[in-house]
């Protein structure tokens, strides 16, 4: 068992540590850190409550990403879009796909939150020699020019987000399903 003056086996502890679970307060009678007398700014319940899926963009936005990634249940949502960078929020149904794509102009990347599935990508359409296998914390990297589509090889829904620079979206875009965005694009 370890004691307080010596709490980590490791050889950078030379000292007493800062923080005695004995006595928090130092002779000063204040917290040894002086953020722990006010309010945290971090909410970890605040994707929980998030509740209203509109794009937020240009405005300065901080979310809890992997909260309303998963509480998404769209098959695109421009959660926000500014001048260079766009954040969408993407539902893939099980079975289902986003569909064979290819951005000329603009980087994506792809980060997914839950489910699994499989990227291909490659340099014409009829031709996707590369492919992956990913799932939750996964992230997809893809370069202008390259066809790319995935596929939700899962029994529930792939649930993503996509960074895109510039935009690829108009600010608000919304698709409630797949249909909807395929109308959309013609």
């Amino acid at each position: 068992m370890y004691n307080i003056y010596q709490p980590y086996p490791c050889p950078h502890y030379a000292n007493t540590p800062i923080y005695n679970p004995y006595n928090i307060y130092n002779d000063y009678n204040s917290y040894l850190y002086p953020y722990w007398d006010s309010m945290p700014m971090y909410n970890s319940e605040f994707g929980s409550q998030f509740t209203k899926f509109r794009d937020y963009g240009p405005e300065p936005f901080v979310v809890n990403i992997e909260n309303v990634t998963k509480l998404n249940n769209t098959f695109r949502t421009a959660l926000w879009t500014g001048e260079y960078l766009q954040l969408t929020l993407m539902s893939i149904n099980a079975g289902d796909e986003i569909g064979l794509e290819i951005h000329t102009d603009l980087d994506q990347f792809i980060r997914i939150e839950e489910g699994e599935g499989i990227v291909k990508m490659g340099d014409r359409k009829d031709m996707l020699d590369f492919q992956e296998r990913v799932c939750a914390n996964y992230a997809i990297l893809i370069p202008a020019g390259k066809w790319h589509n995935l596929i939700n090889i899962g029994c529930k829904p792939l649930k993503l987000y996509s960074i895109y620079a510039p935009p690829a979206h108009p600010h608000g875009t919304i698709h409630k399903t797949k249909e909807d965005a395929e109308r959309y694009h013609g």
